[in-house]
């Protein structure tokens, strides 16, 4: 008898010869592997006159089928998480390679932000590396001279470069927000305007955060803004869209001033994390034990 089947995929119905019950191979709308599940019909598992029911028998075989048709449902959605976060790892590789290009090129690493004559900050770190990013075409667009929000510069927010949004992220398409930020205050890699040199980095390039994932926070790509050092909790994903804040689960991911990208769990110790924030806690790698 045929089979109703409805992929788990697509959603597309149709019915399967029983003699295909068991098998597995690609929808015929959308592609995918799927598995046909046995036929199930009251006369199959009717129970005989006078024994005991079979009704335990049907239980399982039902969750038998519905494992079959939800597990490729949940591999496939796994599958899709991880890659995200490896996608995010990638963005904070190339974030630190930027920076060590542009540390190469100018003696120390970017300052948070950079200063008009009156101490008013101007542009972001992460509009000063553009050219180590491939995108020295956008950088020259923006006038160094006028505020990141003025009505010339404000004109390009919509061309935010891939590498600083995570695809993990929950904001709406195309916004200017930003998923990543350093960590800015006194000790740390800028206290704002301050450059610091590796030479500066006393507690070791490996140990030391150089940047994190802020969702949330609603940072402008191109705003002199990034997470205030004495005022966030350290807790890896606290809720408060204000400090280590990530789409991942358990997880916040960060890039090291060695150009390391890694995990911060939300297991471990913010007191550690704090120390790793600064370039001379005199933290070591087993204060943070990063994944």
């Amino acid at each position: 008898m045929p089979i109703p089947f409805t992929c788990p995929h697509c959603g597309s119905q149709t019915e399967v010869s029983d003699e295909y019950a068991g098998q597995s191979g690609p929808c015929a709308q959308c592609g995918k592997p799927i598995t046909v599940p046995s036929p199930i019909g009251p006369a199959q598992y009717a129970p005989p006159p006078r024994k005991s029911s079979n009704a335990p028998m049907v239980v399982i075989v039902l969750v038998a089928v519905l494992v079959a048709l939800l597990l490729p449902f949940v591999q496939t959605e796994s599958s899709n998480k991880l890659a995200r976060r490896a996608a995010c790892i990638n963005n904070m590789k190339q974030i630190g390679l930027a920076m060590h290009n542009y540390a190469a090129a100018k003696g120390s690493f970017p300052p948070a932000y950079t200063t008009d004559e009156d101490g008013n900050p101007m542009h972001s770190w992460r509009v000063l590396i553009l050219p180590y990013l491939e995108e020295g075409a956008l950088y020259d667009m923006i006038d160094l001279e006028q505020p990141w929000d003025s009505p010339n510069n404000l004109a390009l927010a919509n061309m935010m470069p891939a590498v600083y949004r995570c695809p993990s992220s929950t904001g709406p398409k195309g916004s200017p927000e930003t998923s990543y930020a350093m960590i800015v205050g006194p000790g740390t890699i800028s206290d704002g305007p301050t450059a610091t040199k590796l030479s500066d980095i006393q507690d070791g390039t490996p140990n030391t955060i150089m940047v994190v994932e802020a969702a949330g926070a609603g940072i402008h790509w191109m705003e002199p803004r990034d997470l205030d050092a004495q005022s966030i909790s350290y807790v890896v994903n606290d809720g408060t869209g204000e400090g280590l804040q990530s789409g991942h689960s358990g997880v916040v991911n960060a890039v090291f001033c060695d150009g390391s990208a890694r995990s911060l769990s939300d297991s471990m110790d913010p007191e550690g994390i704090r120390a790793a924030s600064t370039i001379n806690a005199g933290d070591d790698a087993s204060t943070i034990d990063p994944n």
